[in-house]
């Protein structure tokens, strides 16, 4: 297996020179970043590692997870968001990783004070515990992914969608080509305070749009189950911000909406 690994970094309007020594990239880089004008560019840096740079006009967080995946060329590759900062030793511990589960497809890592509680051994995902993922734990065999043409549901994310979930449908759709997906309790690197591009309160608009995205997850049935759970489980985090009859009846109207 190639010890070579290659981040994929997400952003808009970014100096991205500036995005990567923030972000401590040791390794190669591929950078999407959705602005004004669609040009590509790379520089060098440090023992041999290259930044791509991919400048487009393209808008929303799927279509560039997937000009990513296109464009990729190493054989392991890291999801990366510009508001984390790597360890200095992350890609030994991937490769260490993915030498130690030569069967795992996917690995998803551990990011500190990104407000999620971790398991403390290594563990299989399944489609329950992948509901609890984030696109920036994911390491993953580049040819795994391009063999099965699996990509990111471009209906889904920041710029579509004010309820995410393009990282679950990933998820949900390399479980269901048969891809082997565990979780590893390293951590790789840690979040560092800022404003999210999508996620904006727990307003009538995320609930109605999270209805579509459990509904494209689970079908109709399982979806209005977990939306109960969710409408009790997540009371704490929205009360102030909605009522449960309100929310309970967006998150419905999303299940049952024609697409």
């Amino acid at each position: 297996m190639s010890s070579k690994i290659e981040v994929l970094i997400s952003c808009m309007s970014h100096d991205v020179k500036n995005l990567v020594t923030r972000t401590n990239i040791k390794t190669d880089a591929l950078v999407i970043n959705q602005c004004d004008i669609d040009r590509n560019e790379s520089f060098s840096f440090g023992k041999n590692h290259n930044v791509r740079i991919f400048n487009t006009t393209e808008r929303g967080l799927s279509k560039s997870r997937n000009m990513a995946l296109r464009f990729a060329e190493s054989d392991i590759c890291l999801i990366c968001d510009d508001d984390e900062i790597l360890d200095d030793d992350y890609a030994n511990k991937i490769i260490n990783a993915f030498k130690d589960n030569e069967d795992a497809d996917i690995i998803a890592f551990q990011i500190k004070d990104a407000g999620k509680a971790y398991p403390k051994n290594t563990r299989k995902i399944n489609y329950l515990t992948a509901l609890k993922l984030a696109s920036w734990q994911l390491a993953f065999r580049r040819k795994s992914i391009i063999d099965k043409g699996i990509s990111f549901d471009i209906t889904l994310g920041s710029g579509v969608s004010k309820a995410g979930g393009e990282e679950n449908k990933f998820v949900y759709d390399c479980l269901r080509k048969g891809l082997k997906i565990i979780f590893a309790p390293i951590t790789i690197g840690r979040m560092i305070e800022s404003e999210s591009q999508w996620f904006h309160g727990f307003t009538p608009e995320y609930f109605f749009d999270r209805g579509i995205m459990t509904k494209k997850l689970m079908g109709r049935t399982l979806a209005c189950l977990y939306a109960v759970y969710f409408i009790f489980k997540k009371y704490p985090l929205y009360r102030h911000d909605i009522n449960m009859t309100s929310a309970i009846n967006k998150l419905f109207r999303g299940i049952f909406a024609r697409e």
